[in-house]
């Protein structure tokens, strides 16, 4: 262990092994949903065009040209039996006063939720957080699912780190009725947040499939680390939370196993000298 920032290419697993217990201040986790479908992302180009058959502000027309996809199988016959040693690491490896924000989506939830508890206890579960969104395809034959599960742990329910006066403020949806000065100033987010996702097009685009917005992970890293702490994502992907650690003065380990994702960190910390690839 040294006191850099490093990405590691291998198996979570055999990885967290290596950490000693009680060092790191804060986990967040995306695992694998456990969809049953092949996760794409596609790179593409927008070009103003009369012709053009995507519809944007304004009315606006564009062609769209794809510059390339990445992939990967989003499956496991066994979701929480791959995930239960992982986590029994991860409260390993936590600090006295570190937390674990663990993302999952509808499908797994629920039955995470019980074993995370098993592992933890139920008296440091702390929050489940509902991160909403609205985009993406829709159906007519139910409610569409557009909202992801994020459960927030502390390793000791009554001693861990939580910036509230460090946090983001939201305003308020009904501003007429708290004042102006309230307005002005907003207000501390509830358990609810509401983010937009990574845009296809956007410049935070990593091309990576499953990518999370930097906003969710800024707001995670502020509020349950301090600064110098060291934070741990797994199964990094894209490396956001990496890069918000990197933006708000953490250090991080961050480990996957897949090359596209080894490549897609290697190119978004291509400028900081500091941080190790392994």
């Amino acid at each position: 262990m040294t006191g850099q920032s490093r990405v590691i290419h291998g198996d979570n697993l055999e990885v967290l092994a290596t950490i000693p217990g009680g060092t790191v201040d804060l986990i967040y986790i995306d695992p694998p949903f456990n969809t049953g479908r092949r996760q794409t992302r596609q790179r593409v180009k927008t070009t103003v065009s009369q012709t053009g058959t995507r519809i944007g502000f304004s009315g606006r027309t564009y062609d769209t040209e794809v510059l390339g996809s990445r992939s990967y199988a989003d499956t496991h016959d066994d979701f929480l039996g791959f995930v239960e040693p992982r986590l029994v690491e991860a409260f390993r490896v936590l600090a006295p006063t570190g937390a674990l924000y663990f993302h999952i989506d509808y499908r797994e939830a629920h039955y995470c939720k019980v074993l995370l508890d098993r592992i933890f206890g139920r008296a440091s579960f702390i929050n489940e957080i509902i991160w909403a969104y609205d985009y993406g395809a829709r159906t007519t034959k139910r409610w569409p699912a557009k909202h992801d599960t994020i459960f927030f742990y502390a390793k000791d329910p009554d001693h861990y780190t939580f910036n509230a006066a460090e946090v983001d403020r939201e305003p308020y949806m009904a501003p007429g009725l708290v004042g102006p000065e309230k307005a002005a100033r907003g207000k501390f987010p509830t358990d609810v947040w509401w983010h937009t996702i990574v845009s296809p097009t956007g410049r935070e685009k990593t091309g990576y499939p499953t990518q999370k917005p930097l906003g969710i992970l800024r707001r995670i890293v502020v509020a349950s680390s301090n600064p110098g702490d060291l934070v741990l994502d797994f199964f990094a992907g894209s490396g956001t939370t990496g890069a918000a650690a990197l933006e708000l003065g953490r250090k991080f380990i961050l480990v996957d196993r897949h090359d596209e994702a080894i490549a897609v960190m290697r190119d978004r910390f291509a400028s900081h000298p500091e941080v190790v690839f392994e």
